[in-house]
């Protein structure tokens, strides 16, 4: 059995800035052994109601990244530090 992730990534299948975070989240595995759980929002109403239950308002659109240990997220494009950091909550 293996444990869900706390760390969650809400994008759209077409969205460029969600395709880059993408590659940045498969890094993030190889080199951390992180995994972070996607949903895409686009074209499936139930993850959109999930994103919209995590982001509280706070983040309206895609990509969107919840932790559910600590509440925090990033909203928007970001790079790879700035990924690597919030996921290993520096």
């Amino acid at each position: 059995m293996t444990e869900e992730s706390h760390l969650l990534d809400f994008y759209g299948a077409e969205c460029p800035p969600c395709q880059q975070l993408e590659m940045y989240i498969e890094r993030l595995k190889e080199e951390e052994g992180i995994t972070i759980k996607r949903y895409e929002v686009w074209h499936n109403s139930q993850n959109q109601n999930l994103m919209m239950k995590y982001s509280k308002g706070r983040c309206n659109g895609v990509p969107f990244l919840y932790n559910k240990n600590d509440d925090s997220f990033l909203c928007g494009n970001v790079n790879y530090q700035q990924l690597r950091e919030w996921a290993l909550g520096e």
